[in-house]
């Protein structure tokens, strides 16, 4: 069951550490499970799981693809690895090693990508990940998850490390805005209906849902009846969602920390486009670079506010009018 919060404050938990705390949960009841990282322990926020399990815990260095590849070996072995880093490196980096050594020989890795797209902040361009889900959606059978909260992460966390199959998870490191209630259980491949509305759809991941229910807020200020949905699936979509919130409100805003090429927008695109062909706007980059900046200034400058999102529903809903 998922219960949406009355009131969105910041959580005083980081994702990492909701990340960790339920990684070792699980490692406690299966000893299958190991934790891979290139000098990323204090950053990925796995430190406590390599004192809580020293002799299941691996630092490579500076060598994802050679982590990777190890992962996959690990995996032949009947292990299940967890393997960190930076988005960036857990996805561009590694992208034959993930394809070929995970993916094309059907193996059991489980990828996590910290600080994706704007979460990297200070890190800058070279380290903000617009671009791992449309890399990594090409790769057959690999799913792709974007937890919303640390709530979330927590639930994500256990059925990743109970379903058979290569994962990759890309998510803030610090803390977000909290959206779910403690006890709050999500499926895997079934997006959440966060709230229900007649006019327009936005279907938002990660770190933009809190945006897409703000705008929300504010769209209902001007009678505009905005459904939100949490798609934090991104690989396998909901189809079955996106087709339903199409036929119910003619019109649908996708809003990600991503570029709008390749990942969730073009990913409900593809569902429209074979399904119910409804006017569709997408908010996110445009197909730039990222840069140096505080996480407030970086989602302004790539269109990621509550206000943003807005101006793409007007947008869509004009489009809808016509």
């Amino acid at each position: 069951m998922v219960t949406v919060r009355k009131q969105h404050d910041m959580d005083t938990v980081e994702m990492r550490v909701a990340y960790c705390d339920t990684l070792i949960e699980a490692a406690q009841n299966d000893p299958r499970i190991i934790s891979l990282n290139c000098d990323m322990s204090s950053s990925c926020g796995t430190v406590p799981f390599a004192k809580a399990f020293p002799e299941r815990s691996f630092n490579f260095g500076i060598q994802e693809a050679c982590a990777c590849s190890a992962a996959a070996g690990m995996s032949a072995t009947g292990l299940i690895p967890f393997f960190h880093s930076f988005a960036v490196f857990s996805s561009r980096r590694i992208y034959d090693q993930i394809f070929i050594s995970c993916a094309y020989a059907g193996l059991n890795v489980k990828i996590i990508g910290c600080d994706s797209g704007v979460a990297a902040t200070y890190n800058g361009g070279t380290h903000m990940a617009f671009d791992d889900v449309g890399l990594l959606r090409g790769i057959p059978n690999i799913t792709i998850i974007e937890p919303s909260d640390a709530v979330m992460m927590k639930s994500l966390v256990r059925q990743m490390a109970k379903t058979y199959g290569l994962f990759y998870m890309r998510t803030a490191r610090k803390t977000v805005e909290r959206i779910y209630e403690d006890g709050s259980e999500f499926e895997i491949g079934k997006a959440a209906l966060l709230r229900e509305g007649k006019d327009v759809t936005i279907i938002a991941s990660g770190m933009t849902v809190i945006e897409a229910l703000k705008a929300a807020d504010m769209l209902a200020q001007q009678n505009i009846q905005a459904r939100v949905v949490d798609m934090f699936t991104i690989k396998p979509i909901d189809a079955a969602c996106i087709q339903d919130c199409a036929a119910k409100t003619g019109a649908i805003v996708t809003v990600e920390n991503h570029n709008i090429i390749g990942g969730l927008g073009s990913a409900v695109a593809e569902v429209l486009a074979g399904s119910i062909p409804v006017p569709l706007e997408r908010a996110g980059v445009n197909d730039e670079f990222g840069e140096v900046g505080q996480q407030d200034y970086l989602k302004e400058r790539f269109g990621m506010t509550s206000a943003a999102i807005c101006e793409k529903v007007k947008k869509a809903l004009a489009r809808k009018q016509s």
